[in-house]
């Protein structure tokens, strides 16, 4: 199965050096699992158009620094592309602002929470196990980077993830196709410290880098997420 990554955004430049471009987190995060998957990846974000998605196998979009409130040329081509592969079942998986935008192109609410950032190590409860996550417990560790969030999911969306920070923080969608998620399970530990440390002083205190940088000294769940999203993936009948 071949998965396409739409990378609508960039790891930072000071890290990208030691962990490469976007799309490189999600190919390790699925190679590790053993599934098998060939890649593709359009650069979305480099101008590249939006693919059809009757011709695609699966989907993965991507975080990117972009908000849903943005208006790059790209931006109303995705929510197009995303309601097309909803409307024929193409496989689809968004990530952080990819979860963002699926659930405002599809008819939820996406803003910039009053709650600020939520970076680190964030705990979730599993609300609703769909088959996929079967095997998961009733709580998930996963590392996060984000300020917007899904305040209200579309009307086709259901909760599987939750937190008090992030209430929306984990979609699966009633077409039975689509599936979306707030945090990073493709980014391992040494990335996740490193996004916190560029962050350090703007917006974060030493205090704080150092707070959030321990909670990543306790271990991540996201191997079994990954596990879970590959089999999102490959167990469609």
């Amino acid at each position: 199965m071949k998965l396409t990554i739409l990378q609508v955004g960039e790891s930072p430049a000071a890290l990208r050096p030691d962990f490469g471009r976007y799309p490189t987190h999600f190919e390790n995060m699925f190679k590790a699992t053993g599934a098998g998957f060939a890649f593709e990846s359009i650069y979305v974000l480099d101008g590249a158009p939006m693919p059809d998605p009757a011709d695609l196998e699966g989907v993965v979009i991507t975080g990117s620094a972009a908000g849903v409130y943005d208006s790059p040329p790209w931006m109303d081509p995705l929510r197009a592309f995303i309601r097309d592969a909803y409307g024929k079942k193409t496989p689809m998986l968004g990530v952080c602002f990819g979860h963002q935008v699926m659930a405002d192109a599809l008819g939820g609410d996406v803003r910039k929470s009053e709650k600020g950032w939520g970076l680190g190590r964030q705990v979730y409860a599993v609300k609703t196990k769909p088959g996929f996550m079967n095997g998961i417990g009733t709580e998930v560790a996963i590392a996060a980077s984000h300020q917007d969030q899904v305040i209200a999911p579309p009307p086709e969306a259901e909760v599987f993830l939750a937190s008090e920070f992030t209430p929306n923080a984990g979609l699966i969608y009633r077409n039975d196709a689509a599936m979306s998620l707030q945090p990073h399970p493709e980014f391992d530990e040494a990335f996740a410290r490193g996004l916190v440390e560029l962050r350090r002083n703007n917006p974060l205190s030493d205090a704080d880098v150092e707070k959030i940088d321990r909670s990543l000294d306790t271990p991540l769940d996201s191997a079994e997420v990954a596990k879970g999203l590959a089999r999102f993936f490959t167990d469609r009948g």
